[in-house]
């Protein structure tokens, strides 16, 4: 039994699919976090919001999927697995977001593992994602879950200097679209 002077343990986080009025939540507060602690300007909102736009508007249910993080009804991270259409039997990893009070609670970790379930069960033969080199904390889960680099390059985007990077997940095992 907990004592009264300590603050109860938080009820643990679930993850369910997207619902009506989750991508513009998504949309907003990728735009929010990252103004605030990157600096990222206008070019990203609009970049994030072209996302989730083309994930509504071209959505196949059989082989992507967008999860929401949540406890007690309270948005904690997002993340987003669509067909890549350059690369052929391959899923893009998207958008994944952990709300600042939600980090260390392995919520980026689980929803990384969904997307890479997922993936297996429909067949991708891998999954690629495009993120930078400010973000060490979601590089870190995907080194960790298996992702290796195979791209890196110097870029004017968001209205900073980055170093953009390529990773990719080989799914062994995978039947294959």
């Amino acid at each position: 039994m907990e004592s009264p002077t300590e603050p109860p343990t938080p009820s643990p986080f679930s993850l369910r699919v997207h619902s009506p009025g989750d991508m513009e939540r998504i949309t907003e507060r990728h735009a929010q976090i990252y103004k605030q602690e990157y600096g990222w300007d206008e070019p990203f909102q609009k970049a994030t919001a072209e996302v989730t736009s083309a994930f509504i508007n071209h959505y196949d249910p059989a082989h992507e999927r967008c999860w929401i993080a949540e406890r007690d009804a309270e948005f904690l991270g997002c993340v987003m697995l669509v067909k890549h259409h350059a690369y052929e039997n391959t899923a893009r990893l998207r958008l994944l977001l952990v709300e600042p009070s939600a980090r260390g609670l392995g919520v980026g970790r689980a929803l990384v593992r969904q997307c890479a379930q997922f993936a297996r069960e429909v067949g991708y033969a891998r999954i690629r994602l495009w993120t930078t080199g400010v973000l060490a904390s979601a590089r870190h889960i995907y080194e960790s879950e298996g992702y290796r680099m195979v791209r890196e390059e110097e870029l004017e985007a968001f209205g900073v200097r980055l170093v953009g990077q390529d990773w990719e997940l080989v799914l062994y095992g995978s039947c294959g679209l």
